[in-house]
């Protein structure tokens, strides 16, 4: 016989909203930096130099904002489990009682329950409450330096195509130029995405592409408005 696996993508879940997150981010955010600077018509110098700030403060900005929130995710999880750890010691038959309601909740016997209950508490209590009453595991658990690193190189990824695109542009074109090449990378990034997560391409390329259409249009016409000549 043989063996039917089965392709889940709930597993990429954690690093691929980090990354996707970043890499969108810092295309975009840097993209609609250097369009604002580029309408208000100044020199290359400065169109360099907003491409440049904006991807080195947004790359640490990210990281130390998922750092922080992952970081936080973390320690409620080891309170948590440090909490769940101290009533399986002080009142286990509580705890295993408690187990099994939650596994007669899903539809299971009551009887059929006890026993998995019993098992599971057999063979690793804590990492039973952890996964069935907390809704804790390997997939979900939160990890904030690896966080951290794919969202500070993801946004600096994403951030690098305005930059590039700052240093040869032609100037009196360079707000098509970004814009152009920005949609054409979010469109292909949203298509990464989805495939890489398993749901459908086109959604995610025309959501992609509305709202960064919109964001590089407000900052344009921002900075034309308000904008000075260099």
């Amino acid at each position: 016989m043989h063996q039917h696996l089965e392709k889940h993508y709930v597993n990429r879940v954690g690093w691929l909203r980090a990354a996707v997150l970043g890499a969108n981010d810092g295309l975009l955010s840097t993209t609609s930096i250097v369009i604002g600077v580029a309408a208000a018509q100044p020199e290359r110098n400065t169109i360099v130099l907003a491409a440049l700030a904006g991807m080195i403060a947004g790359a640490l900005s990210m990281a130390a904002g998922e750092y922080v929130s992952v970081s936080s995710q973390e320690d409620t999880e080891k309170a948590d489990l440090a909490r769940e750890k101290k009533e399986l010691e002080e009142m286990p038959e509580t705890e295993l009682q408690e187990l099994a309601r939650i596994y007669e909740g899903r539809g299971v016997s009551k009887e059929t329950a006890m026993q998995v209950a019993i098992e599971l508490t057999a063979h690793d209590a804590l990492e039973a409450h952890a996964r069935d009453e907390l809704g804790i595991n390997e997939i979900t658990q939160a990890n904030p330096t690896l966080a951290a690193l794919a969202s500070f190189a993801s946004f600096g990824l994403g951030a690098l195509l305005p930059f590039i695109v700052s240093l040869v542009a032609p100037l009196q074109q360079m707000v098509y130029f970004q814009y152009g090449f920005s949609i054409i990378f979010l469109m292909l990034l949203g298509a990464v995405s989805a495939k890489t997560g398993g749901s459908p391409t086109g959604l995610a390329m025309i959501r992609i592409c509305f709202w960064g259409t919109a964001a590089m249009g407000i900052t344009a016409l921002v900075g034309h408005l308000f904008g000075t000549s260099v």
